[in-house]
């Protein structure tokens, strides 16, 4: 059963919350989708390297993953006002340096400033479980979700943002590339002057304030997540929900290539894609509350599985096929994403629960980073197929682990 270590009556409170959460998180969804949107073209083309263009992502998955834990840790000792505002803020700072590497034609300093920009995408994350922390145990899913939602906006606003403002900074005299990452530091900028503004009182101190538990660090963190069968779950769910997705959503855009398809056969997949992640995260909240979070994280390895299956059907010419099957991987990544980070919130004390929440951060944006290189691997070595092989494989543990802890009784009841 859900403990209410975490029931606030702050109801108007946590309504202002949720929404300046919400607006955050757009503003960090289009300043990283559109800096996202050319930045490994942009690097490729300083660089005359494809293998730097490339690094340009990974760049910002290695900021995250490293920047998760200090937020993680600002958050767990001053509060989460304090920790997303040092994550948006260090994020801007970096997307304003990437802009002045891009304008003085160096990739080195272009990647460093990508590295700095991933501790937004950590925030951003954060963000998430800060929507948790007045809400009531059977509404912090969908709590949760709603700031998973409010990405929609950035993620499909974003990349179509990346032209106009590239003629906006030619027009004004900077080098055009720069446009988007200008834009991005702005965006990031905005995100952490309203996270430090409208934070108050600060919802993760306040909570604290309404329960009582032994402090924590980040080794009780981890102690309590391995000591913690529901928690272990939820967090194998998000990891493994990433790795996943990573894999077939960075390689689909190559096997549609290897068809024939056009760019914007390839830009409408991707959208659709990115839409399942997002647009549907209320629905799979509603459901973690009112089914269970283990019911639900059974449903996210169905989906996976499905596209992990749909995919390694789908030959390269088949582009409505390979669409169907990175919708079906956008809903199970989604569905993962909710339940299992809600799970882990309801599982472990409150006095680690921004630390143990924090790791599980490190361990999904790792995730994502060895599911880029191996699916690579995969790919240059076989083929896109044998990779939604590999996908159905990985997944499929999972499945049957979940389904046996939900048929015998849910991880997390109401």
């Amino acid at each position: 059963m859900v403990t209410p270590d975490a029931v606030s009556p702050h109801a108007a409170v946590q309504r202002r919350i949720l929404a300046v959460l919400s607006v955050t998180q757009v503003l960090a969804g289009v300043g990283m989708a559109t800096a996202l949107a050319v930045s490994t073209l942009v690097a490729a083309r300083l660089s005359g390297s494809e293998l730097i263009g490339g690094a340009a992502l990974t760049c910002v998955v290695l900021g995250a993953a490293g920047a998760a834990l200090v937020v993680a840790r600002v958050a767990t000792r001053r509060g989460r006002r304090p920790a997303l505002g040092l994550g948006y803020g260090v994020g801007a700072l970096g997307a304003a340096m990437a802009a002045l590497g891009v304008g003085a034609g160096s990739s080195t300093v272009m990647l460093v400033g990508l590295l700095l920009a991933g501790a937004a995408t950590a925030a951003g994350l954060a963000a998430r479980f800060a929507a948790t922390d007045l809400a009531e145990p059977d509404r912090r899913a969908r709590a949760l979700a709603l700031v998973v939602w409010s990405t929609t906006v950035g993620a499909i606003a974003g990349p179509n943002l990346a032209g106009p403002v590239q003629t906006l900074a030619g027009a004004v005299g900077l080098v055009p590339a720069t446009g988007p990452f200008w834009m991005c530091a702005v965006a990031f900028g905005l995100a952490a002057a309203g996270t430090w503004w409208g934070l108050r009182p600060d919802p993760l101190l306040l909570a604290r304030g309404t329960a009582e538990g032994p402090s924590g660090g980040r080794v009780d963190a981890r102690a309590a997540l391995l000591s913690s069968p529901a928690a272990l779950l939820g967090a194998g769910g998000v990891v493994l929900g990433h790795l996943v997705m990573i894999a077939l959503m960075s390689m689909a855009p190559v096997h549609l290539d290897h068809g024939g398809a056009s760019l914007s056969v390839v830009g409408l997949v991707i959208s659709a894609h990115v839409a399942g992640m997002y647009a549907f995260s209320p629905v799979f909240g509603w459901l973690a509350d009112r089914l269970g979070r283990t019911r639900v994280l059974v449903l996210a390895a169905g989906l996976l599985l499905a596209a992990a299956g749909v995919c390694a059907a789908a030959g390269p010419e088949q582009a409505d096929l390979v669409g169907l099957g990175l919708v079906l991987l956008g809903l199970g990544w989604s569905a993962s994403l909710v339940a299992g980070s809600a799970l882990v919130t309801d599982s472990v004390p409150l006095a680690v629960r921004p630390a143990a929440q924090g790791l599980v951060d490190v361990a999904m944006n790792a995730s994502g980073a060895v599911g880029g290189i191996l699916g690579g691997l995969v790919v240059a070595g076989a083929s896109f197929g044998v990779l939604g092989v590999a996908a159905a494989v990985v997944v499929a543990p999972y499945l049957l682990l979940s389904a046996g802890v939900a048929i015998r009784g849910p991880a997390v009841a109401h």
